[in-house]
């Protein structure tokens, strides 16, 4: 957060829903009619990059010096990442994974779920699905931590920046459940309270990441990273709806835990005194 700058959240905001929902609405149409050869993702793609393009466009129209150089510190400045984080860093969402499996089994789920999954659970046409999950981490985190985060978090606590942040960012993937072939739109059609579940997992999923992020320094790549392997580690095993559905609460449980863990840095308002002074 630069404290001579004036964030601006309902212009950046407002901007991300227009351009990608328009996007990804128009990439949902040409899905249906698509022959094979995925051109409806070269529409649904920019909107994928939308929160980054949005963000380095109001940066670099700011004229302040101070923003852009904040920008790029974070963005290439790897010793913002603290050693001491990042064990948690790496094992928390593999961990997740695995709790909620071991949860899941006397529930009734499957023993193969502990099977590395065959495929990916969604398509994307002609792009590989490696990509898109690569993509999706770094346009994003590039987006939410290069403009969208600190421009809620010098109006608000972090706690309550993360909530926000974290409710808009679910409902910004709602066009996504029109994409024929998409992971959303598959879940929905499997069963309506599954897609519910991806959702609500969402919240508490952005909550964390703006903990390690902020953790780190605001460190954007520390945020790319970690979201990164929150994709990976959701495909690396062949686990069931139900069990997301447990992942979802033992995610919440998570986040609870770190706010307790660092309530004073959730809470505080010095940052916003700091502001305004």
């Amino acid at each position: 957060m630069i404290p001579n700058y004036k964030y601006k959240p309902g212009i950046y905001y407002l901007s991300i829903f227009i351009i990608t929902f328009a996007l990804w609405f128009a990439g949902a149409y040409m899905s249906f009619r698509d022959d094979g050869n995925g051109l409806y993702m070269l529409v649904l793609l920019p909107g994928l990059m939308a929160p980054f393009l949005i963000s380095l466009f109001m940066i670099y129209r700011s004229n302040n010096a101070d923003l852009k150089k904040d920008f790029i510190n974070r963005l290439i400045n790897i010793r913002l990442i603290h050693p001491n984080i990042l064990p948690v860093f790496f094992l928390l969402m593999p961990l997740v994974v695995l709790l909620s499996t071991l949860i899941s089994i006397p529930l009734g789920e499957p023993l193969s779920q502990f099977q590395f999954a065959e495929g990916f659970s969604f398509s994307a046409g002609a792009v590989p699905v490696l990509l898109i999950l690569l993509l999706a981490a770094s346009f994003e985190e590039l987006g939410w931590r290069g403009y969208a985060f600190d421009s809620l978090q010098s109006r608000h606590t972090y706690f309550t920046a993360s909530l926000i942040f974290s409710v808009l960012w679910s409902l910004w993937h709602f066009p996504l459940i029109f994409v024929n072939n998409s992971y959303q739109y598959e879940i929905f059609n499997e069963n309506f309270w599954y897609g519910m579940n991806f959702f609500v997992s969402i919240v508490p999923m952005g909550m964390i990441i703006s903990w390690i992020c902020i953790k780190n320094g605001k460190s954007i790549i520390a945020a790319m990273v970690f979201h990164f392997i929150i994709n990976m580690s959701q495909e690396l095993l062949d686990i069931t709806q139900n069990t997301k559905c447990i992942e979802t609460v033992v995610l919440i449980f998570v986040a609870v835990l770190l706010i307790a863990y660092d309530r004073e840095m959730f809470f505080s308002r010095k940052h916003l005194a700091e502001r305004t002074e």
